[in-house]
């Protein structure tokens, strides 16, 4: 079994092995299931090859990022017609746009397993 000596980027999910340590492959795939909605997380396809997983989950996320923004630039529209106060209003905005930050960082790591993924596959080949 061939290691890799992948430098481990800053935004390298602490749920997941390092590339090349034992089992890392599992915890990656662990970790991306639970990125994904669950009918998908149990597709044998999904479960035999972790980079189509990963490609799956940065879709996922993708579309969750554009789902938070969308909610974060109509909430001060939107939200006053639904009877919320405005204390109410501030807090959600603040929610989003804490959301879309969370979203955009795990959006780097799903790219950085998705690289180290790969490289293994290519190594492998």
């Amino acid at each position: 079994m061939t290691l890799t000596t992948t430098r481990l980027s800053p935004d390298w999910p602490c749920q997941v092995k390092s590339p090349g340590s034992y089992d890392w492959e599992r915890s990656a795939t662990r970790w991306l299931r639970e990125l994904v909605p669950a009918r998908y997380a149990g597709y044998p396809a999904l479960i035999r090859h972790p980079v189509l997983l990963a490609r799956h989950a940065q879709i996922q996320v993708e579309h969750e990022i554009r789902v938070a923004r969308t909610a974060l630039q109509t909430a001060r529209a939107d939200l006053p017609r639904l009877g919320l106060h405005e204390a109410a209003i501030e807090h959600t905005i603040k929610l989003y746009a804490a959301e879309v930050l969370q979203l955009q960082h795990i959006a780097r790591s799903v790219r950085a397993v998705t690289e180290a993924l790969a490289e293994r596959g290519a190594a492998a080949r």
